[in-house]
């Protein structure tokens, strides 16, 4: 019997009473952002939110009188309550942006609130430098919230002892178990990021206080630069990103924590358990520094013949953060958008691009291919490379190390290859819609490699002004890219059974 047979009326009411649940506590989420606008004194954007969660809480609560699921969640079940949840949310979290003024229209409010949960960091805010702080608030929190997980979220705090944990949380493209129970496992995501987040607010808002901000904005300003950087995302508070700064201290601290937040969960687990091996012996670990070596040379080399600056202080400082930027899907800058297109060349910029679909550590708050595939692809070939050199009947092995020793074997391989292409398929469908619309094709490559891989760099395609099939296209592949396309699959077949059975009724 096909799959699509299987799903049931009671199944889809369970999927809708979780989808509530997670829907409910996103908008309590807003409570935060709704604090800081009283704080500020923005009365307009305070009512804007106090609407937006009324209709989260409405839409979330009226879901939850649909029937509690009793057994075990399917695979199918988990993956589609990730993947409809996340369209729930995005709409919701959309509503204050659209309302605040600051956006032409929802679609542009839409793809904003797709952009910080999928810890893209693209943007079609209209005046950035002068968007309210309750918004600007709500900006970097869903990339927060993003990065970690949402659904971690929910596991971790408001869930408890769901049955078929496992099942939401592989849904949202997490599969490291850093402990045996799911929900401990969900705790110590969230106990790491939170534990980061103190030391990144007060960290970067110390020195941002030391460049001359006033005391609340340097803290504020401390507290979103690291919500965005750690999460991947590239939200910032200002139109210049971390140009704006003007600060070698602040550009490096931002480094460590894009750094830091594109790294697997499980190792930081790792490392902070004393078990410091996994640092030089990991598969991902050893992939992810070979990967920025070759692409800094090869980066170094494009912007060096070309003379773009004039000291190798600058050539450091402006090509390696642009390029870690790049690599952990962060979206950062210290330069201006126009240089990608009219300064840095072909070879920089095609170097960015593979930075940006290859992309950081699985298990971690960066998108793109992950190094981990990467790692084990790179693998295979070697052990295809090495099959050639032995006779018919030898049996070559290959083993990795990823937190426990493994050896290499064809479903692996496979495995790793089907997500890269459909990243390649997904990034190529990008670029393909851009140039349809008149962009140059190096552009266009550009912009749908910072949202396959989950960056937002930008070319300078990206803007309110760009046309409404390209935010469309845009906004989905983002939410591809974020959640790895098997989610997004689960929730297509619920809908094509839903489709078959209404046609079999009438026909």
């Amino acid at each position: 019997m096909s799959v699509l047979r299987k799903v049931s009326w009671h199944q889809l009411q369970g999927i809708f009473y979780y989808v509530g649940r997670i829907i409910t506590w996103v908008s309590v989420m807003m409570v935060f952002p709704l604090l800081v606008s009283l704080g500020y004194r923005e009365w307009n954007i305070a009512v804007d939110f106090v609407l937006s969660i009324s209709v989260g809480l409405s839409l979330g609560l009226a879901l939850q009188l649909m029937p509690k699921p009793k057994g075990q969640l399917s695979w199918l079940e988990g993956m589609t309550i990730a993947s409809l949840s996340w369209i729930f949310m995005v709409l919701v979290s959309a509503l204050p942006f659209w309302l605040s003024g600051f956006y032409l229209s929802y679609l542009d409010a839409i793809f904003d609130a797709m952009s910080g949960y999928t810890t893209t960091g693209l943007t079609l805010v209209t005046d950035l430098d002068h968007l309210p702080y309750g918004v600007n608030m709500w900006r970097q929190l869903i990339c927060f919230l993003g990065g970690q997980g949402v659904v971690v979220l929910v596991l971790t705090f408001f869930l408890k002892n769901a049955p078929g944990s496992f099942k939401l949380y592989v849904g949202e493209a997490k599969s490291d178990k850093i402990l045996p129970n799911v929900v401990h496992t969900a705790r110590a995501i969230w106990y790491i990021g939170l534990m980061f987040l103190a030391i990144g607010t007060v960290s970067l808002g110390a020195v941002a206080f030391l460049e001359g901000m006033r005391p609340d904005r340097a803290l504020l300003h401390g507290l979103w630069i690291f919500l965005a950087g750690w999460s991947g995302a590239g939200y910032t508070p200002q139109s210049q990103s971390i140009l704006y700064y003007h600060s070698t201290v602040f550009e490096l601290l931002s480094l460590a924590f894009m750094l830091l937040g594109s790294v697997n969960f499980a190792l930081h687990y790792a490392v902070l358990t004393k078990k410091r091996r996994e640092l030089w012996q990991n598969i991902e670990t050893k992939a992810y520094v070979i990967s920025i070596m070759t692409l800094l040379m090869l980066l170094y080399l494009g912007l060096n013949r070309l003379g773009v600056y004039s000291t190798t202080f600058a050539l450091f400082r402006k090509g390696f953060f642009q390029l870690i930027s790049a690599h952990t899907g962060t979206g950062y800058a210290t330069v201006y958008s126009a240089d990608f297109a009219f300064r840095w060349g072909a070879l920089p910029v095609f170097t960015l691009i593979l930075a940006m679909l290859f992309g950081g550590m699985t298990g971690s708050t960066a998108g793109g291919l992950k190094m981990l595939r990467v790692g084990i692809v790179g693998k295979g070939v070697i052990q295809d490379v090495k099959r050639l050199f032995y006779p018919e009947s030898a049996v070559v092995v290959t083993k990795f190390h990823f937190y426990s020793d493994m050896v290499l074997n064809d479903q692996h391989v496979r495995s790793a290859l089907m997500i890269i292409i459909l990243y390649i398929l997904t990034f190529a469908v990008g670029t393909g819609v851009g140039a349809m619309y008149g962009y140059p094709l190096t552009d266009a490559a550009f912009e749908s490699a910072s949202a396959v891989g989950n960056v937002g760099l930008s070319a300078g395609i990206t803007s309110a002004a760009m046309p409404v099939g390209m935010k469309i296209t845009y906004i989905l592949i983002m939410y591809l890219a974020r959640l790895e396309f098997l989610s997004v699959f689960a929730l297509i077949a619920i809908i094509i059974a839903g489709v078959t059975r209404k046609a079999r009724r009438v026909f």
